[in-house]
Protein backbone atom coordinates (compact mmCIF):
# COMPACT_ATOMS: atom_id res chain seq x y z
CA UNK A 1 0.00 0.00 0.00
CA UNK A 2 1.82 3.59 -1.24
CA UNK A 3 1.37 6.31 1.59
CA UNK A 4 0.42 9.56 0.82
CA UNK A 5 2.49 12.50 3.08
CA UNK A 6 -0.66 15.29 2.17
CA UNK A 7 -2.77 12.60 4.33
CA UNK A 8 -0.73 13.31 7.31
CA UNK A 9 -1.72 16.84 7.63
CA UNK A 10 -4.68 18.87 8.52
CA UNK A 11 -3.45 21.71 6.23
CA UNK A 12 -0.84 22.42 3.51
CA UNK A 13 1.97 20.45 4.36
CA UNK A 14 4.54 22.48 5.77
CA UNK A 15 7.97 23.47 4.42
CA UNK A 16 9.68 20.66 5.81
CA UNK A 17 13.50 20.08 6.80
CA UNK A 18 13.85 16.58 8.11
CA UNK A 19 13.05 12.95 6.34
CA UNK A 20 9.95 11.43 6.35
CA UNK A 21 9.84 8.27 5.26
CA UNK A 22 6.89 5.55 4.93
CA UNK A 23 6.82 2.05 5.77
CA UNK A 24 9.71 2.28 8.02
CA UNK A 25 11.33 -0.95 9.45
CA UNK A 26 12.18 -0.39 13.29
CA UNK A 27 13.62 -3.87 13.96
CA UNK A 28 17.28 -2.56 12.86
CA UNK A 29 16.44 0.94 15.17
CA UNK A 30 16.28 -1.24 18.10
CA UNK A 31 18.60 -3.08 20.54
CA UNK A 32 16.50 -6.47 20.47
CA UNK A 33 16.22 -6.19 17.03
CA UNK A 34 12.57 -7.17 16.44
CA UNK A 35 9.35 -5.41 15.36
CA UNK A 36 7.39 -4.03 12.41
CA UNK A 37 7.70 -1.05 10.32
CA UNK A 38 6.08 2.05 11.50
CA UNK A 39 3.66 3.65 8.95
CA UNK A 40 6.01 6.90 9.23
CA UNK A 41 9.12 8.00 10.43
CA UNK A 42 9.67 11.36 10.69
CA UNK A 43 13.58 12.48 11.65
CA UNK A 44 13.39 16.16 12.25
CA UNK A 45 16.40 18.48 11.75
CA UNK A 46 16.20 20.71 14.93
CA UNK A 47 13.92 21.87 17.22
CA UNK A 48 12.12 24.33 15.16
CA UNK A 49 12.03 21.28 12.42
CA UNK A 50 9.97 19.36 14.58
CA UNK A 51 7.74 21.94 16.23
CA UNK A 52 6.28 23.11 12.40
CA UNK A 53 5.78 19.59 11.72
CA UNK A 54 3.88 18.33 14.63
CA UNK A 55 1.75 21.67 14.34
CA UNK A 56 1.01 20.81 10.97
CA UNK A 57 0.10 17.32 11.96
CA UNK A 58 -3.57 16.11 12.04
CA UNK A 59 -4.44 16.12 15.64
CA UNK A 60 -6.21 12.47 14.87
CA UNK A 61 -2.45 11.28 14.14
CA UNK A 62 -0.61 9.42 16.92
CA UNK A 63 3.22 9.76 17.60
CA UNK A 64 5.60 7.84 19.36
CA UNK A 65 8.70 9.46 20.33
CA UNK A 66 11.85 7.11 19.81
CA UNK A 67 14.93 7.37 21.11
CA UNK A 68 17.73 4.58 20.40
CA UNK A 69 15.98 1.39 21.21
CA UNK A 70 17.56 0.49 23.89
CA UNK A 71 14.55 -0.51 26.51
CA UNK A 72 11.42 -1.33 23.48
CA UNK A 73 10.13 -4.04 21.65
CA UNK A 74 8.05 -3.12 18.78
CA UNK A 75 5.58 -5.44 18.62
CA UNK A 76 5.90 -7.74 14.77
CA UNK A 77 3.08 -5.65 13.10
CA UNK A 78 4.86 -2.41 13.45
CA UNK A 79 3.31 1.14 15.08
CA UNK A 80 0.37 3.49 13.87
CA UNK A 81 1.00 6.52 12.99
CA UNK A 82 4.17 8.46 13.26
CA UNK A 83 7.48 7.43 15.27
CA UNK A 84 9.46 10.72 15.99
CA UNK A 85 13.06 9.96 16.06
CA UNK A 86 15.76 12.68 16.88
CA UNK A 87 19.10 12.75 15.39
CA UNK A 88 22.45 14.99 14.90
CA UNK A 89 20.25 18.06 15.36
CA UNK A 90 19.80 16.79 19.18
CA UNK A 91 22.90 15.40 20.31
CA UNK A 92 25.09 18.88 21.41
CA UNK A 93 26.34 18.65 24.65
CA UNK A 94 27.63 22.27 27.06
CA UNK A 95 28.90 22.44 30.49
CA UNK A 96 28.58 26.13 32.36
CA UNK A 97 29.67 25.85 35.22
CA UNK A 98 28.05 23.24 37.61
CA UNK A 99 25.65 22.54 34.62
CA UNK A 100 25.66 20.32 31.69
CA UNK A 101 22.99 20.85 29.14
CA UNK A 102 22.54 17.89 26.69
CA UNK A 103 20.17 17.10 23.79
CA UNK A 104 17.44 14.51 23.80
CA UNK A 105 19.56 12.22 20.96
CA UNK A 106 22.95 12.56 23.35
CA UNK A 107 23.84 9.11 24.13
CA UNK A 108 24.49 8.75 28.45
CA UNK A 109 27.74 7.11 27.91
CA UNK A 110 28.94 10.43 25.83
CA UNK A 111 27.30 12.77 28.35
CA UNK A 112 29.26 11.05 31.71
CA UNK A 113 32.36 11.03 29.52
CA UNK A 114 31.71 15.03 28.29
CA UNK A 115 31.04 15.89 31.98
CA UNK A 116 33.81 14.20 33.39
CA UNK A 117 36.50 15.78 31.04
CA UNK A 118 34.97 19.28 32.61
CA UNK A 119 35.18 18.17 36.02
CA UNK A 120 31.55 17.64 36.36
CA UNK A 121 30.11 14.28 37.96
CA UNK A 122 27.38 12.32 36.12
CA UNK A 123 29.34 9.33 36.16
CA UNK A 124 26.32 7.19 36.90
CA UNK A 125 25.14 8.19 33.38
CA UNK A 126 28.33 5.95 32.09
CA UNK A 127 26.21 2.67 32.23
CA UNK A 128 23.08 3.30 31.32
CA UNK A 129 22.37 2.20 27.67
CA UNK A 130 20.27 4.70 25.60
CA UNK A 131 19.89 8.22 25.13
CA UNK A 132 19.06 11.62 27.04
CA UNK A 133 15.14 12.11 26.52
CA UNK A 134 14.85 8.18 27.30
CA UNK A 135 16.91 8.52 30.38
CA UNK A 136 14.80 11.74 31.72
CA UNK A 137 11.51 9.90 30.61
CA UNK A 138 12.31 6.76 32.49
CA UNK A 139 14.11 8.48 35.48
CA UNK A 140 16.99 5.71 34.59
CA UNK A 141 19.13 5.60 37.19
CA UNK A 142 22.06 2.97 38.97
CA UNK A 143 24.36 3.30 41.52
CA UNK A 144 22.03 5.04 43.56
CA UNK A 145 21.87 8.14 41.72
CA UNK A 146 19.08 8.72 39.44
CA UNK A 147 17.89 11.25 36.48
CA UNK A 148 15.64 13.11 39.20
CA UNK A 149 18.28 13.68 41.23
CA UNK A 150 20.35 16.06 39.05
CA UNK A 151 17.92 17.41 35.93
CA UNK A 152 17.15 20.93 36.72
CA UNK A 153 15.12 21.78 33.90
CA UNK A 154 13.65 19.64 30.42
CA UNK A 155 12.48 21.12 27.24
CA UNK A 156 9.46 19.83 25.51
CA UNK A 157 7.77 19.96 22.12
CA UNK A 158 4.44 18.83 22.77
CA UNK A 159 2.09 17.11 20.19
CA UNK A 160 0.39 20.46 18.88
CA UNK A 161 3.98 21.87 18.47
CA UNK A 162 4.06 24.14 21.22
CA UNK A 163 7.47 24.64 23.56
CA UNK A 164 7.68 24.59 27.25
CA UNK A 165 10.76 24.49 29.23
CA UNK A 166 9.53 23.19 32.32
CA UNK A 167 11.53 22.45 35.85
CA UNK A 168 12.37 19.17 36.98
CA UNK A 169 10.29 19.43 39.75
CA UNK A 170 7.37 19.18 37.83
CA UNK A 171 7.96 16.02 36.02
CA UNK A 172 6.83 13.93 38.73
CA UNK A 173 10.27 11.85 38.61
CA UNK A 174 9.41 8.29 40.12
CA UNK A 175 10.90 5.16 40.27
CA UNK A 176 11.39 4.54 36.47
CA UNK A 177 8.56 6.39 35.30
CA UNK A 178 7.22 10.23 35.13
CA UNK A 179 4.13 11.71 34.66
CA UNK A 180 4.87 13.86 30.89
CA UNK A 181 2.64 13.12 28.21
CA UNK A 182 3.33 10.24 26.08
CA UNK A 183 3.56 11.68 22.68
CA UNK A 184 5.60 15.17 24.13
CA UNK A 185 8.60 15.09 22.94
CA UNK A 186 11.98 15.54 25.27
CA UNK A 187 13.99 18.04 23.05
CA UNK A 188 16.88 19.01 25.93
CA UNK A 189 17.74 18.48 29.84
CA UNK A 190 19.95 20.81 32.09
CA UNK A 191 21.82 18.90 35.05
CA UNK A 192 22.92 19.88 38.15
CA UNK A 193 26.82 18.44 38.46
CA UNK A 194 29.21 18.32 40.97
CA UNK A 195 32.30 18.95 40.74
CA UNK A 196 34.91 16.02 40.72
CA UNK A 197 39.13 15.22 39.03
CA UNK A 198 38.33 14.29 35.55
CA UNK A 199 41.22 11.65 36.23
CA UNK A 200 39.00 10.15 39.12
CA UNK A 201 35.76 10.14 37.72
CA UNK A 202 37.34 8.96 34.49
CA UNK A 203 38.82 6.04 37.00
CA UNK A 204 34.84 5.39 38.29
CA UNK A 205 33.55 5.06 35.14
CA UNK A 206 36.21 2.29 33.77
CA UNK A 207 35.53 0.40 37.12
CA UNK A 208 31.80 1.09 36.42
CA UNK A 209 32.21 -0.27 33.09
CA UNK A 210 34.11 -3.61 34.30
CA UNK A 211 31.58 -4.68 36.82
CA UNK A 212 28.63 -4.24 34.44
CA UNK A 213 30.91 -6.44 31.83
CA UNK A 214 31.62 -9.01 34.19
CA UNK A 215 28.01 -9.62 35.48
CA UNK A 216 25.66 -8.46 32.35
CA UNK A 217 25.42 -10.01 28.70
CA UNK A 218 26.81 -6.71 27.62
CA UNK A 219 28.01 -8.83 24.19
CA UNK A 220 24.20 -10.36 23.67
CA UNK A 221 20.60 -8.54 22.02
CA UNK A 222 19.17 -7.36 25.01
CA UNK A 223 17.47 -4.58 26.05
CA UNK A 224 18.98 -3.88 29.53
CA UNK A 225 16.64 -4.82 33.33
CA UNK A 226 13.69 -6.07 31.48
CA UNK A 227 11.44 -5.81 34.84
CA UNK A 228 11.80 -3.15 37.53
CA UNK A 229 13.10 -4.25 40.78
CA UNK A 230 9.86 -5.11 43.05
CA UNK A 231 11.90 -3.30 46.26
CA UNK A 232 11.46 0.17 43.76
CA UNK A 233 14.84 0.83 43.85
CA UNK A 234 17.77 0.64 41.36
CA UNK A 235 21.21 -1.48 42.93
CA UNK A 236 23.53 0.83 44.52
CA UNK A 237 26.73 -0.80 44.01
CA UNK A 238 27.79 -0.82 47.24
CA UNK A 239 29.34 -3.46 49.00
CA UNK A 240 25.88 -3.81 51.66
CA UNK A 241 23.41 -3.81 49.27
CA UNK A 242 20.38 -6.00 49.80
CA UNK A 243 19.72 -8.56 46.84
CA UNK A 244 16.12 -9.02 48.08
CA UNK A 245 13.10 -7.82 46.17
CA UNK A 246 15.52 -7.82 43.42
CA UNK A 247 13.75 -8.73 39.80
CA UNK A 248 17.16 -11.52 38.85
CA UNK A 249 16.31 -13.17 42.49
CA UNK A 250 12.57 -13.47 42.73
CA UNK A 251 13.33 -14.77 38.87
CA UNK A 252 16.08 -17.24 39.89
CA UNK A 253 13.44 -18.40 42.64
CA UNK A 254 10.90 -19.29 40.13
CA UNK A 255 13.49 -21.23 37.98
CA UNK A 256 13.39 -19.17 35.26
CA UNK A 257 16.95 -18.23 34.49
CA UNK A 258 17.72 -19.12 31.01
CA UNK A 259 13.98 -20.09 30.02
CA UNK A 260 13.09 -19.81 26.24
CA UNK A 261 10.54 -19.11 23.88
CA UNK A 262 11.55 -19.39 20.13
CA UNK A 263 14.65 -17.31 19.95
CA UNK A 264 14.01 -15.59 23.03
CA UNK A 265 15.81 -16.55 27.03
CA UNK A 266 16.09 -15.01 29.84
CA UNK A 267 20.08 -14.63 30.12
CA UNK A 268 21.87 -17.20 31.70
CA UNK A 269 24.48 -14.93 32.91
CA UNK A 270 21.43 -12.08 34.67
CA UNK A 271 18.23 -13.60 34.92
CA UNK A 272 16.30 -10.34 34.53
CA UNK A 273 18.05 -9.98 30.64
CA UNK A 274 15.88 -10.62 27.93
CA UNK A 275 18.20 -11.36 25.30
CA UNK A 276 17.39 -12.05 21.34
CA UNK A 277 19.70 -15.35 20.78
CA UNK A 278 19.06 -15.67 17.28
CA UNK A 279 15.73 -15.28 15.16
CA UNK A 280 13.14 -14.50 17.89
CA UNK A 281 10.21 -12.72 17.15
CA UNK A 282 8.78 -9.92 19.23
CA UNK A 283 5.43 -12.07 20.48
CA UNK A 284 8.21 -14.47 21.44
CA UNK A 285 10.25 -11.87 23.99
CA UNK A 286 6.93 -10.74 25.55
CA UNK A 287 5.41 -14.10 25.64
CA UNK A 288 8.88 -15.51 27.16
CA UNK A 289 8.31 -12.13 29.78
CA UNK A 290 4.79 -12.48 30.35
CA UNK A 291 5.73 -16.36 30.86
CA UNK A 292 7.79 -15.25 33.52
CA UNK A 293 5.70 -12.76 35.68
CA UNK A 294 3.11 -15.56 35.70
CA UNK A 295 5.83 -18.04 37.49
CA UNK A 296 6.80 -15.22 40.08
CA UNK A 297 3.84 -14.85 40.77
CA UNK A 298 2.68 -18.11 41.24
CA UNK A 299 5.64 -19.08 43.86
CA UNK A 300 6.16 -15.54 45.37
CA UNK A 301 2.97 -13.64 45.03
CA UNK A 302 5.13 -10.78 43.17
CA UNK A 303 3.94 -9.18 40.16
CA UNK A 304 6.76 -8.23 38.14
CA UNK A 305 6.43 -4.77 36.60
CA UNK A 306 7.98 -4.86 33.03
CA UNK A 307 10.33 -2.26 32.84
CA UNK A 308 11.22 -2.26 28.52
CA UNK A 309 8.33 -0.48 26.82
CA UNK A 310 6.14 -2.90 24.52
CA UNK A 311 4.54 -1.01 22.21
CA UNK A 312 2.61 -1.39 18.22
CA UNK A 313 0.31 -3.82 16.64
CA UNK A 314 0.73 -7.73 17.16
CA UNK A 315 1.84 -9.21 13.79
CA UNK A 316 -1.38 -9.79 11.47
CA UNK A 317 -3.15 -13.09 11.99
CA UNK A 318 -2.15 -15.48 9.01
CA UNK A 319 -4.28 -18.06 9.92
CA UNK A 320 -6.33 -19.68 6.37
Amino acid sequence: MSRDPSELFAQPAPDLRGRLTPDRPLADLTWLRVGGPADWLYQPADEEDLRRFLAALDPSVPVFPMGVGSNLIVRDGGLPGVVIRLGRGFNAIRVEGDTVTAGAAALDAHVARTAAEAGRDLTFLRTIPGSIGGALRMNAGCYGSYVADHAVTVRLVHRDGSLETRDARDIGFAYRQTDLPADSIVTEVTFRADPGEPAALEARMADQLAKRDASQPTRDRSAGSTFRNPAGFSSTGREDDTHELKAWKVIDEAGMRGATRGGAQMSQMHSNFMINTGGASAADLEALGEEVRKKVFETQGIELQWEIMRVGRPAPDTTP
